[in-house]
């Protein structure tokens, strides 16, 4: 078939480019590579470089690559920074999606494969399963779940097939290390090799199931693919939720072969970050029961494969946005205010 991959410069988005063209299909991989790199991108797809939030550059790449089906990874995903973002978020979220999605609707789209979020759960009992409601808990949260909602509004009146996946806290090669707001395993790994402690916001207690891209990124590209998964939404990670501080011990002990910390390397802990919720991980049943998904790589085997990987690419000086907080606040964390990290 002909897939369009939005945010296909990114680390999700370029596995599924991989997985999408060893199927045979035929891929444009899309990207803006703001945030994404091109050398993730299989030559073997047609690479456009495109913001999605510019209306008639996102449909002249839905007229040029004329896809019967879209994987919609494209996002500005920083769910901490979306407080003091908000513009980003609604443009580089919302926007952006809509922007692809109608002309292809338009052009006769067969199916809508949406890279969604847990954070649509918002501060819920966890685990989370995709009975619940749609209550997000911040900016992100809430450009997400209006993005569910506008899917499933347009499908009902358009007649396109759609799935939408709630992947959480995935990590893995390719995860971009120099990203000082997200992906908080990456962050980890990056600051040690760069010989710096890292920061832990709050007590440390949070806890988070984190999602290994090997056992995410073939379920949500077969099953996006598949029938069964038709007008469903589906939560896909990792059934082993585990606190901030754990997650720090496991890449201490990976990292340094099951040592003590290094004297300067321990932890810092620094204020808890506005709205973050304190418990979030997910139920997997109807992925496993559908699809048949399998979580096969536990967090230690994960981090191991991540920190083999991160050694051979080397570590990365952490790139801050210009003017990356649209509203300039006391109440940003000190750690981008004063690019700690």
């Amino acid at each position: 078939m002909r897939v369009l991959v939005t945010g296909a410069a990114g680390f999700m988005g370029s596995h599924a480019v991989d997985r999408l063209l060893d199927q045979g299909h035929e891929v444009t991989a899309a990207d803006s590579l703001i945030g994404g790199h091109v050398e993730n991108v299989n030559p073997a797809a047609e690479f456009v470089e495109c913001d999605l939030a510019d209306r008639e550059a996102a449909a002249d790449l839905v007229a040029s690559a004329a896809p019967e089906v879209i994987f919609h990874y494209a996002a500005d995903a920083t769910e901490g920074r979306s407080q003091f973002t908000p513009l980003s978020s609604m443009d580089n979220n919302v926007v952006g999606y809509l922007n692809t999605l109608v002309p292809a609707i338009d052009r006769g789209l067969s199916k809508m494969v949406l890279v969604s979020s847990m954070s649509v759960y918002g501060a819920q009992q966890p685990p989370f399963d995709e009975s619940m409601p749609r209550l997000p808990e911040d900016v992100y949260a809430a450009m997400k779940a209006s993005m569910e909602a506008a899917t499933e509004h347009l499908a009902a009146v358009h007649g396109f097939d759609y799935a939408i996946f709630r992947p959480h806290n995935v990590y893995g090669e390719r995860q971009n290390l120099a990203d000082p707001y997200r992906n908080v395993v990456a962050i980890f790994i990056n600051a040690l090799l760069r010989g710096r402690a890292f920061h832990i916001y709050g007590d440390g207690e949070q806890r988070r199931a984190y999602s290994y891209i090997g056992d995410t990124n073939p379920v949500m590209v077969d099953g996006g693919l598949s029938d069964r998964s038709n007008g469903r939404i589906f939560n896909v990670g990792s059934s082993e939720d585990v606190s901030i501080n754990q997650l720090a011990d496991v890449v201490r002990d990976v990292f340094f072969d099951g040592g003590p910390w290094p004297a300067g390397l321990e932890p810092k802990y620094m204020p808890g970050r506005p709205l973050e919720v304190k418990k979030a991980y997910c139920a997997h049943d109807a992925a496993r029961q559908i699809l048949g998904f399998r979580n096969t790589t536990t967090l230690r085997e994960g981090v191991e494969a991540m920190v083999r990987w991160a050694r051979e690419v080397g570590p990365r000086e952490p790139a801050y946005l210009p003017n990356s907080l649209e509203i300039g606040s006391q109440h940003a964390p000190a750690t981008w205010r004063e690019q700690l990290i």
